[in-house]
């Protein structure tokens, strides 16, 4: 029920003129999802009040409540066509009252953590593209079919949710922003092995994929107690994002995952100055898979004592800094910052081996991040010890993998059970420290066994590093012309 419900709301949304892409089906979805689980959370908050004999106090006023303005019911439990607005009258009430009033709530929450800060943050930050008010009477019509009071339903719509969001990644090249493959995440979980108590931070979080399945794994560990739950819900998973969108997708897909109030900052990440983090700040775990290919200006270079213009750098720089002693950490990054020359991927990876254990490096095949031409590695590390020795993985699937045939959780199983004792395989192998030139800092991926060699380009990567360096040269040339 609940995928034909997803179904006819997208096809009602590619009627709609405000909505163009994947995205903005995402999008539009997701705000119209929030206040549908809003009105479920205070019914059932409502329902257990009554039972102690308590009276709960309501975060939306009346008019603003969803069976009030969406969907008024009669008292057979029907849509009362009577009240129910449509047309241009439900346009505009969503438009002129609905959106600026919940905007408010960022005011008058009282702090960020709070759900009315959330409320408030979310409808700032994004529109009703939905211009037409049948469109959007039918579309609410629809959502008001999910239910979201079991924990079944739940589970079954957070994966419809995260179905969306790996449709939206596979749209584009914006949407692949978003949506690092589950199978990959879960197995960088496994390998980084989180535990409740400890806290879990992603600092570009996108979609929130990376707390999401850190939550899950938790979650499934046998015997919690209601401390644990409440540990799980409230002090565990930080996240931080820039973009509008992301933002929204994340807090939404957080809470579908079961995270009533997501600890998900709407910020720039690298806009925080370095020095100013405290111990208080830092993290035990850290999952992420940073942009990269980014460029950001000169001042927010500032922040960082290795300046780059390229944000996976400066996010790695952040995330090593964000880690506690003893923290670990599991980063997704583009290949070549193994092997690059240039000064500041020479510096970052001193930096690396020498302030953490980089204990194992995941070379990730082409094709696993599908609309993305780069090849990736992932590194583990742990802070505080210098790295002694390096173990290596070369993920081979033994297939060509694409939208029809992505990577799955049974192409890293042998990863993962290699991992724990680092044995060597005609995959793996390792390289101790010592061996490592001092000079250049030199991590590339050479399978001694044979393998090939995998620092090579792809075109897609050499068009991608073509287009980088003429947008650089015309900046150069823009900068020389405002000095003649």
């Amino acid at each position: 029920m609940f995928e034909q419900a997803f179904k006819n709301i997208d096809d009602v949304l590619r009627k709609e003129a405000g909505c163009a892409s994947e995205l903005d089906y995402t999008e539009q979805t997701s705000w119209l999802l929030f206040l549908k689980f809003l009105d479920g959370l205070e019914q059932d908050k409502a329902m257990e009040a009554g039972l102690e004999d308590k009276k709960y106090a309501f975060i939306l006023d009346v008019p603003y409540r969803w069976e009030s303005w969406a969907v008024p019911k009669g008292a057979d439990g029907k849509l009362d066509h009577n009240k129910a607005l449509t047309g241009d009258d439900l346009r505009d009430f969503v438009d002129r009252k609905l959106f600026p009033y919940l905007h408010g709530f960022k005011q008058k929450a009282s702090g960020p953590n709070t759900l009315e800060y959330k409320i408030g943050e979310i409808f700032g930050e994004i529109k009703n593209k939905i211009h037409s008010g049948y469109n959007l009477r039918e579309i609410i019509n629809h959502i008001d079919e999910l239910r979201f009071r079991s924990q079944t339903e739940k589970h079954e719509l957070s994966h419809l949710y995260e179905a969306k969001i790996k449709n939206m990644g596979n749209a584009g090249r914006n949407g692949g922003e978003y949506y690092t493959p589950r199978s990959l995440i879960r197995a960088m979980v496994q390998v980084v092995q989180p535990t409740i108590g400890e806290r879990i931070y992603d600092g570009a979080c996108g979609s929130a994929g990376f707390l999401c399945e850190a939550f899950d794994y938790l979650k499934a560990k046998p015997g919690l107690t209601t401390s644990n739950i409440k540990t799980l819900q409230e002090r565990t998973f930080y996240g931080k994002e820039k973009k509008s969108l992301a933002y929204v997708i994340a807090i939404m897909n957080m809470i579908l995952h079961g995270i009533e109030a997501p600890n998900i900052a709407h910020t720039n990440t690298l806009a925080e100055n370095l020095g100013e983090i405290q111990d208080k700040d830092r993290m035990d775990v850290i999952l992420a898979n940073p942009p990269f290919g980014g460029k950001e200006r000169k001042e927010v270079q500032q922040n960082f004592p290795i300046r780059t213009g390229e944000t996976a750098f400066l996010f790695l720089q952040h995330f090593i800094k964000m880690l506690k002693a003893g923290g670990r950490a599991g980063v997704v990054i583009k290949n070549t910052f193994l092997s690059n020359t240039d000064n500041a991927s020479v510096s970052l990876r001193k930096l690396l081996l020498e302030s953490c254990n980089l204990h194992t490096v995941l070379d990730c095949p082409g094709g696993t991040f599908q609309g993305a031409g780069v090849k990736t590695v992932v590194l583990f590390f742990e802070k505080g010890l210098p790295t002694r020795k390096v173990w290596y993985y070369q993920l081979d699937p033994g297939r060509n993998m694409g939208k029809s045939n992505p990577l799955n959780d049974a192409d890293l199983a042998e990863f993962i059970e290699l991992q724990k004792t680092k044995a060597d395989s005609p995959k793996s192998w390792s390289v101790d420290a010592k061996s490592i030139d001092p000079a250049t800092f030199d991590l590339s991926v050479k399978n001694p066994n044979g393998g090939e060699e995998v620092t090579h380009r792809s075109p897609q990567e050499i068009m991608d590093e073509i287009t980088a360096l003429d947008a650089e040269s015309a900046e150069v040339l823009a900068n020389i012309r405002a000095l003649l």
